[in-house]
């Protein structure tokens, strides 16, 4: 059974879910989309794609698959 930690995530994490915040910002940026028309075409809302950009939201692995598919690159673009 799988146990759910109420603990915050190790600083390491936080740095990585910044790092690839950041990274979808820039993809975002160099295609010329606001997070409102990045949020469209990903089916998600404003709010959430802020949300990640700052890095103050984990992301679930869906989530990540319909911003990349929006962005038109991979999963590993945003390492």
């Amino acid at each position: 059974m799988w146990r759910v930690s109420s603990a915050p995530p190790p600083d390491w994490v936080l740095a990585r879910r910044r790092a690839v915040g950041d990274r979808i910002r820039e993809h975002r940026r160099a295609r010329k989309l606001s997070q409102e028309k990045l949020a469209e075409l990903a089916g998600m809302d404003r709010q959430a794609i802020n949300r990640i950009e700052q890095g103050h939201q984990a992301v679930l692995l869906d989530n990540l698959i319909q911003i990349v598919e929006a962005l038109g690159i991979s999963l590993g673009d945003l390492d």
